[in-house]
């Protein structure tokens, strides 16, 4: 493999129903980032059918070019002919890092690629950085350190400990990312997308999935990952029914609910609201951590939030190592005072 062959930053750019998942926007912000490092632009992939109008979004949120793959067989997520229509597109641009989405498409899509052309995939990255590795070069061989890798950092061994991997021997260098850790730009309103149309062709066969009946459920559940304000429960809240004080305190603030994975665990709120390394990462302006002990599980899915509010008894909890305020005490007589001080200072 001629590493030197190997040029751009690529994003896979996900639709469902053509409309662009958020992802796609996050991963080109970070793009643009490792693409200025290495001197080279960033290329959207967008893979669908009849997709082509949305380009120019991708381009407005950094897109330097736009490759699209575009065919009736692509309409729908299925396995077997996006992975060909990815893989082809990698061998025939070769781009030098690939990142995808850590959704429930992406990770499904990137280790079958990676595989397909012969590459590694670091998954779930949280960090993403261009460097030398080793990171520190072994006395002697200081001459063997390859520099401008891309360096992909995750929570490994169920997040007690963070792993920086690289790829210094293949290429593309493929990472998935998880939504909400990266930020997207501000948008550049009127750009225009330089499109590159390729279509490698598809041929059904017995590996091609038909799909019979798409079935799209209706949830009611509020996303979190775009919430401003979240009053989020650990264990300590005590009992599902004591979540009302909090959901009290998120109604006066415009905000919303969400919570550890013990609160998920113990059956008291759904999956969907759970921040951390095992349910979303968020990013508020402002996160309210009540009756959470701070492990770095759920560290690691809030410690990006612009001000980290914590309540808890337990004065030595974690949680108050990255707090930006905190309140020892018992969150059931704070946390109503607190919401009836608000209720009368907003009116």
């Amino acid at each position: 493999m001629g590493l030197e062959e190997y040029k751009g930053v690529f994003v896979f750019a996900q639709q469902v129903d053509n409309v662009l998942d958020g992802v796609a926007f996050e991963l080109l912000g970070k793009g643009k980032d490792l693409a200025k490092d290495l001197n080279t632009e960033v290329t959207a992939v967008l893979i669908g059918s009849g997709v082509k109008g949305l380009a120019d979004q991708l381009a407005e949120y950094g897109a330097d070019k736009v490759i699209v793959v575009d065919d009736p067989e692509l309409k729908d997520y299925r396995t077997e002919p996006y992975t060909h229509a990815l893989a082809s597109v990698i061998n025939e641009y070769k781009p030098e890092i690939m990142l995808v989405g850590a959704t429930a498409i992406g990770r499904d899509l990137g280790p079958r690629v990676s595989a397909r052309v012969k590459t590694g995939l670091t998954a779930d990255c949280t960090v993403l950085e261009i460097g030398d590795f080793p990171l520190n070069p072994v006395p002697g061989k200081e001459n063997e350190q390859k520099h401008n890798q891309l360096l992909m950092t995750r929570p490994a061994f169920g997040g007690n400990t963070i792993a920086t991997i690289a790829c210094p021997d293949n290429r593309p260098q493929m990472a998935t990312v998880r939504p909400g850790v990266m930020q997207k730009i501000e948008p550049i309103k009127g750009a225009k997308a330089n499109i590159v149309e390729y279509n490698p062709g598809f041929t059904p066969d017995h590996k091609y999935v038909e799909i019979l009946n798409i079935v799209k459920a209706v949830k009611n559940t509020e996303n979190i990952m775009e919430a401003k304000i979240l009053v989020s429960g650990g264990r300590g809240v005590g009992s599902a029914e004591n979540f009302k004080i909090l959901q009290d305190l998120a109604d006066v603030l415009g905000g919303t609910v969400s919570c550890s994975r013990a609160v998920v665990e113990n059956g008291w709120k759904p999956q969907d609201v759970q921040v951390g390394q095992t349910g979303k990462t968020v990013r508020p302006n402002v996160y309210f951590a009540i009756g959470i002990s701070g492990a770095i599980q759920h560290v690691a899915g809030m410690e990006e939030s612009d001000i980290i509010i914590a309540i808890n008894k337990d004065e030595d909890a974690p949680i108050f190592d990255v707090a930006d305020y905190g309140i020892v005490g018992d969150l059931n007589k704070i946390v109503p005072a607190l919401t009836a001080a608000l209720k009368a200072e907003l009116g």
